[in-house]
């Protein structure tokens, strides 16, 4: 091996709380089925793919949440910031 190897970031896992308990039925409704998976009987998160940023959100009832595929910390803060105006105009948080 020569030299160093160079490191590049590729995906960032991030995760959050929102402190309040979020019905994901009323969710999946809202936000538009065009960008969301739901399957409760699958897997008991909400899959919402986020196309600015490009990032795959988990949302949970519990109000935590994971981000995947951002490339930068300020990925999954903005894709957070962008969650809690929508779920706030739909008055669901």
């Amino acid at each position: 091996m020569k030299g160093t190897p160079e490191i590049k970031v590729q995906n960032i896992v991030a995760s959050a709380d929102l402190h309040s308990v979020l019905n994901l039925n009323a969710i999946a409704i809202g936000l538009g089925l065009e960008n969301i998976e739901y399957e409760p009987e699958q897997f008991p998160g909400l899959v919402y793919r986020l196309s600015d940023p490009k990032v795959v959100v988990l949302l949970f009832g519990s109000g935590k949440l994971v981000v995947t595929g951002g490339r930068k910390p300020e990925d999954a803060a903005n894709a957070v910031d962008r969650i809690v105006k929508e779920l706030k105009s739909l008055s669901l948080l």
